[in-house]
């Protein structure tokens, strides 16, 4: 059945909702969504689920099957009581980066909104995941529900064997430092999760047939004359420096048993998964906002749902765009479901409707004819960085009244550094485009150095940006965590990017040797 066929009569009327509705609108949305804005997406599964399930999915980072510990139902029962009490509502919806692509919808909800959800999460974002190059780079959507069924059994089976405080232990320290456990450069060969289960059998028979206590006591062969100092040939053969810090523990922590680093590999698979996500925020809720909007607007034209329909999916789609002024007591920060959208719009205008000044700013896709064509190799080649810094237009600057004001604590007053002129325009985009780096967002933390054959104490560099340097008790915190994986002392100088100066010094010494499973100094 065809569009054209079914557009005597709306596809449903009223709020109710049945699985047949369900698969009659999917299939409408389907050929709108792939037909009239080209979209390619994973196949779909679409899961039905309560507002208490919905809780559990939001604990549990949003994975449909992950393993326990106690960080995920601390989250759910706070997040539980503030539903209950009305302080917090829920998502409409959680999609799954995998294939085939997984989307959450509660039964709470009403028709329409079932609709808007499966167009905003089951072809919007299914279309961003599965074609951005981000996601591409870093993430295996083929690979990642069993990845996540076996991390799940083997944290388990760990947990029988070991005991659960000694797995706590390991999985506390990892999360801690989950947010340095990605490679941030794109690696030689593909990551491959379906085949991480083969690989952990493979390194613990490997460990159990080579492993033999005598090699311990052959001694090294004297080392030639090199003009490299020890420190420079210790550095090359550890890969040093080293940004994933996870990774450098689960290879070269000296007192982690083979189960242990195991763990840490799992957590930092997880983090990797998740690293494309963090950099593509506006993009992502843009593209899946735009796709809702245009794909039940293009419904409604042709008679599939009602008025009443439209207007509820409009209410509830300005609610997610809504946007508070820089003064508004309800302001916090850009929404990114405001900024995405509205660029998306801008950037159909451009294509199709140029102003003489769009087409000196963009003269690549100004008047170009095929929205959806510039849509899709945007969506496709760039993060919200880029992003922001290829295609915000004056005109959009305008429209949203965006400023530049330079904030500096020594100062006694602010100063507005960019309005609205050739120049503002410029620095204004550059300011915002800053703002969505993952580079000036997060800490740029290394391990430089090591003594592996001497005190094994572990050298780490934190390049702060602009001087600022990092909060003391976090820094201490995730340190210890960081201390006791090792098993001896680690010491983090935080160095000005620009001058190279030390601006503080931390030393952390293990309080609990995870490798041992023992308490000590």
């Amino acid at each position: 059945m065809t569009t054209t066929d079914m557009a005597v009569r709306p596809l449903y009327d009223g709020a109710d909702w049945d699985f047949d509705r369900l698969r009659t609108v999917f299939a409408a949305i389907e050929e709108v969504g792939l037909k009239d804005l080209g979209l390619d997406v994973y196949p779909n599964q679409i899961e039905v689920i309560t507002s208490e399930q919905m809780l559990d999915a939001y604990s549990s980072i949003g994975m449909p099957l992950l393993y326990r510990h106690w960080s995920f139902g601390k989250h759910f029962a706070r997040d539980e009581v503030l539903y209950r009490k009305g302080l917090r509502g829920l998502a409409y919806e959680i999609v799954i980066n995998s294939n085939p692509c997984i989307s959450y919808i509660m039964e709470e909800n009403t028709m329409t909104m079932q609709a808007l959800v499966i167009a905003h999460a089951a072809f919007g974002h299914n279309h961003f995941f599965k074609n951005n190059y981000l996601f591409k780079q870093w993430t295996d959507a083929d690979g990642i529900l069993d990845y996540l069924s076996f991390a799940k059994e083997y944290v388990s089976r760990c947990e029988e064997r070991y005991g659960l405080t000694a797995v706590e232990r390991v999985l506390d320290a990892a999360h801690a430092l989950m947010n340095h456990g990605v490679h941030r450069y794109p690696r030689r060969r593909a990551l491959d999760l379906r085949l991480e289960e083969k690989r952990q059998k493979e390194r613990r028979e490997h460990e159990e047939r080579m492993f033999n206590d005598l090699w311990r006591t052959v001694p090294a062969k004297a080392d030639t004359f090199s003009p490299f100092s020890d420190r420079d040939r210790r550095r090359a053969l550890l890969g040093l420096p080293e940004e994933n810090i996870l990774y450098f523990l689960e290879k070269r922590a000296p007192r982690l048993q083979s189960w242990q680093r195991e763990l840490l590999r799992i957590v930092r698979h997880l983090s990797q998964y998740f690293y494309p996500q963090r950099q593509t925020k506006v993009m992502n809720e843009g593209c899946a906002t735009y796709c809702h909007y245009r794909i039940l607007g293009l419904m409604h034209e042709r008679g599939l749902i009602t008025d009443g329909a439209w207007l509820e999916a409009l209410h509830s789609h300005t609610n997610v765009i809504f946007q508070p002024e820089y003064d508004d007591p309800r302001y916090g920060g850009i929404n990114p479901y405001a900024l995405g959208f509205a660029m998306m719009q801008d950037i159909e205008r451009i294509a199709t409707a140029p102003t003489a000044e769009d087409r000196e700013w963009f003269p690549d896709f100004a008047g170009h004819g095929d929205a959806m064509a510039v849509l899709r190799d945007a969506w496709a080649n760039f993060r919200d960085e880029s992003f922001v810094l290829q295609y915000l237009s004056p005109a959009l600057i305008r429209k949203l009244k965006l400023f530049h004001v330079q904030d500096n604590a020594r100062e006694p007053t602010m100063m507005v550094e960019a309005i609205h002129n050739e120049r503002g325009y410029r620095e204004i985009r550059k300011s915002l485009a800053r703002q969505y780096d993952i580079a000036w967002a997060e800490a740029d933390l290394q391990i430089v150095d090591v003594d592996l054959s001497g005190d094994r104490k572990l050298l780490l560099e934190h390049r702060a940006m602009n001087q600022v340097v990092l909060d003391e008790d976090d820094a201490r915190a995730v340190l210890q965590h960081l201390a006791d994986l090792w098993g001896y002392e680690v010491v983090l100088e935080e160095i000005d990017s620009a001058s190279g100066a030390r601006l503080k010094k931390h030393t952390v010494g293990p309080r609990t040797i995870i490798g041992q499973a023992t308490v000590g100094a």
